[in-house]
């Protein structure tokens, strides 16, 4: 299996396990056969140097591959020219933090349209984008790569087609895909084989296999409204929201693509992400009987 799995942040099991700090997730992850974490700087990188450096060894120790998740509060299409500045700042130290833990991807929102057109919209942010990058290469952050994520919410910009022109500022970008998102903005649109086979598709027209191969992706099931995103179930409460992960596995299998996929259920993103391996595993397994 090349697809590494793990959980956004740490779950309700692992506090009930009797674990009490960040730094014991390496050695729980492992115990529980996954390979990935996506560390949450959701509200304000304040990780210090120490710990990150600890996390990161904790990390290589136990086989598990660390992303960082940016400040939620980043706006690259800010029509606040300061607003901009500061994301970049944002993105600087979730870049720095994610050095020290030995990791090399920063999953980050792009922001929303306001009272913009989402031309606009894109437009400012993929000069701040550009921007950022520059800023990450020129303090020595040339290796981290920048995961523009598909956000939920209609009005937020992060369609998978906005993404992708994000990404194509540099190679170094990688769409982050969460496909709960995409199932939420288009009200449940993402369901067949065929619906992932699009999503896929678009990715490897505009970015190429090997972005298309290793793409970074998010996963969970979303309840949504009319404007989109609501709020994020677990698989045990799912009630028919979705979307469902065994057509993705199929098409993952079948071309053999090695995505790093975080589960970001609500407190049981570990079991969540185990059971989305365990799928997978099965279908590899009945592929090759």
């Amino acid at each position: 299996m090349t697809a590494k799995f793990g959980p956004a942040g740490n779950s309700d099991a692992f506090y009930e396990a009797g674990n009490k700090a960040t730094l014991q997730i390496p050695g729980y992850l492992e115990s529980l056969g996954l390979t990935a974490y996506e560390y949450q700087c959701g509200r304000g990188v304040t990780v210090g140097e120490e710990t990150a450096r600890k996390l990161g060894a904790k990390a290589a120790e136990h086989g598990i591959t660390l992303s960082l998740h940016a400040p939620y509060y980043i706006s690259l299409s800010s029509v606040e020219p300061e607003k901009r500045e500061a994301s970049i700042g944002y993105l600087l130290a979730s870049a720095r933090a994610l050095d020290w833990m030995g990791g090399s991807r920063v999953i980050l929102h792009s922001g929303s349209c306001g009272k913009m057109s989402r031309e606009q919209a894109l437009s400012l942010a993929c000069e701040t984008l550009a921007r950022a990058r520059a800023a990450l290469d020129e303090a020595g952050y040339a290796h981290i790569v920048l995961c523009p994520e598909t956000m939920g919410k209609i009005n937020q910009l992060g369609t998978l087609e906005e993404v992708l022109t994000l990404c194509e500022l540099d190679e170094r970008m990688l769409p982050c895909i969460d496909f709960g998102h995409l199932n939420a903005r288009t009200l449940g649109a993402v369901r067949t084989q065929e619906d992932y086979a699009a999503i896929l598709d678009a990715v490897e027209q505009r970015l190429g296999k090997e972005r298309a191969r290793s793409f970074h992706s998010h996963f969970s099931k979303i309840e949504y409204t009319a404007g989109g995103e609501k709020r994020h179930l677990t698989f045990a409460t799912d009630t028919g929201f979705g979307p469902d992960f065994e057509p993705l596995a199929r098409l993952v299998v079948q071309r053999g693509l090695s995505p790093t996929i975080i589960c970001e259920s609500a407190g049981t993103q570990d079991l969540d992400a185990l059971a989305m391996q365990q799928t997978l595993k099965q279908i590899e397994e009945e592929m090759a009987s």
